[in-house]
């Protein structure tokens, strides 16, 4: 099946990561199942926290585990405690999901949540020398990345494939790197990003998710933003909006805009339900965001979901 799928995607996409046993997985069950997913937030010394408070409840181990290289002095020191988690669970059979709450490469790291970390802004000067190759800034961050490329790296000796979520919520302007439209917008410092990894890095172990989050304006949005169909081979779409929930609207502009290739649920804090997973069968996984899963959702509701045909865990 996996060689199948894999001729497949080769004649249709030009991706770095498309012969990938985690990707040609989500191929395999697309339109059938939806993998289990949960993100362990900070810290990065208990990298398996909120993973394990999903067994303890539904005694079910997520398909899919997620950490965060993050952006505070205590998470970047213990980034080797998030990758060693990787690894085993890499080995237990999960997929694995890694993205990056990046600090402002304008400013300074370590940082914080707020207006001159990860929350800040920059001017529009200061975003052509982000993407510009020489300038200081550009310099900063391609130095960010380098110590990034350093544990995916040793995933990669290791034989652990990455789906990769940099940059994440791209038209969302909360965060310093999103929020800009447009050919030399986000979408570049995405291209630039990618290209940095896969090219200058020659990281091989690296399948691409791009991020969306659940805003009105999608539709509009997967246009303004996509960086290239070259450069991601998962589209995601994070589902905060509890106004519009799992709208029929949402899905079908997610699989317009990613044709053949999977869709997931990047984050969300109240879970689909297995109805509309049933409805909705593209997804390929859904990743609930670490404590708010708790206080979202009822025990009740989280058993409910891990203990259905719609659902495929780790043990599956």
């Amino acid at each position: 099946m996996r060689v199948v799928v894999c001729l497949f995607a080769l004649l249709f996409f030009h991706s770095f990561a498309l012969c990938q046993s985690s990707l040609n997985y989500l191929y395999s069950i697309s339109g059938k199942k939806t993998a289990s997913g949960q993100h362990n937030r900070e810290p990065n010394a208990q990298p398996a926290k909120w993973t394990n408070a999903i067994d303890s409840l539904t005694g079910h181990y997520p398909k899919l585990w997620s950490g965060d290289f993050l952006f505070q002095a205590d998470n970047i020191a213990n980034r080797g405690m998030m990758i060693a988690e990787a690894k085993r669970q890499w080995k237990k059979g999960a997929l694995i999901n890694i993205m990056w709450h990046a600090c402002n490469p304008a400013r300074s790291q370590p940082c914080g949540w707020d207006s001159t970390g990860v929350l800040s802004r920059m001017t529009d000067a200061q975003w052509q020398q982000l993407l510009t190759d020489g300038t200081p800034i550009n310099a900063r961050w391609k130095q960010m990345m380098d110590e990034v490329a350093v544990y995916l790296q040793d995933l990669e000796d290791s034989g652990v494939e990455v789906m990769f979520r940099p940059l994440h919520e791209m038209n969302q302007g909360l965060f310093w790197w999103g929020g800009r439209r447009g050919a030399n917008g986000t979408a570049q410092l995405y291209r630039l990003t990618h290209d940095y990894f896969t090219k200058t890095k020659g990281l091989s172990n690296l399948i691409w998710v791009w991020d969306m989050q659940d805003f009105l304006s999608l539709a509009t949005d997967l246009t303004d933003y996509n960086p290239g169909n070259d450069y991601w081979d998962v589209a995601a779409l994070d589902i905060y909006d509890s106004g519009t929930g799992y709208s029929d609207y949402k899905y079908n502009a997610m699989l317009k805009v990613a044709g053949n290739k999977p869709i997931a649920i990047g984050e969300c804090q109240v879970l689909p339900t297995a109805a509309q997973l049933k409805t909705q069968p593209r997804w390929t996984f859904f990743m609930g965001w670490a404590e708010l899963v708790f206080s979202s959702n009822t025990p009740t509701v989280i058993r409910e979901l891990y203990n259905s045909k719609e659902v495929e865990n780790l043990k599956e």
